[in-house]
Formats: C-alpha cells, structure tokens, sequence
C-alpha cells in the first residue's frame, strides 16, 4: 500500500536548521507532485513547499522562500526539506503529501484537497 514516511523534526532554537525526510512507497514514485505542508495550534494547513518528481521545479510558500529547500533523492523515493533560519512561527506538525494521480505540480499546489496520500506527520517546535 501506498506509504509516506516522514522524519526529522525537532525542536530547535530561533535561528537553528533541521532536514526533514519524507520517504514514499507503495506507487510508481515518477511524474507526480509531493509538497511538504504544516499545521501550526489553531492554524489551517498551509503549504509550504513542492516539487515535481523526477523534475527541477520547484514551489515554495512566500513565508518560506530564501529560507528552506526542496530537494529529491530519486533512488531512494525521498523527498527532503532542508530549513534554516528558523523561526517560531515556523512550528508545527509538518507533513509530505503526495498526488499519485498528477503529472506534476500545478499553480493550485498549496490546496491540500489535490492530495490523496498523507504522511503521518512529524513535529517542528522553534522556540527563542
């Protein structure tokens, strides 16, 4: 079945780093669209940034650009999110996402409706 994995959250000070993993299983893992989305206490998901796999665009949150990175490893059907400098408005449960249907991203990225595979989430806590 269909899996999506994530991995690497934690709790960091204002400034620090942190690379999240999000490794998928289960599908052909090619052409699609995979986003790393998060949800902060009392927030509605937000997307924060997406990839096509397989290609080079890439799409990121006005809230996040300059700061994090999305990258693939496709041998290992691994989606990364390097972030850094940190910053509290930056915590909470983050999650990769996956449109096994799509041919890749759209400019509509950010709406979580598109995505029918989730991860179970893992936990972002910046504090200063």
């Amino acid at each position: 079945q269909v899996q999506l994995v994530e991995s690497g959250g934690g709790s960091v000070e204002v400034g620090g780093s942190l690379r999240l993993s999000c490794a998928a299983s289960g599908y052909r893992y090619s052409s699609n669209c995979m986003v790393w989305f998060r949800q902060g206490p009392g927030k509605k998901r937000e997307g924060v940034a997406a990839i096509n796999i397989g290609g080079s665009t890439t799409y990121y949150a006005d809230s996040v650009k300059g700061r994090f990175t999305i990258s693939q490893d496709n041998d290992k059907n691994t989606v990364y999110l390097e972030m850094k400098g940190l910053k509290p408005e930056d915590s909470g449960m983050y999650y990769c996402a996956a449109d096994t249907s799509s041919i890749g991203c759209t400019n509509v990225w950010q709406a979580p409706l598109l995505y029918n595979y989730w991860g179970q989430g893992t936990q972002v806590t910046v504090s200063s």
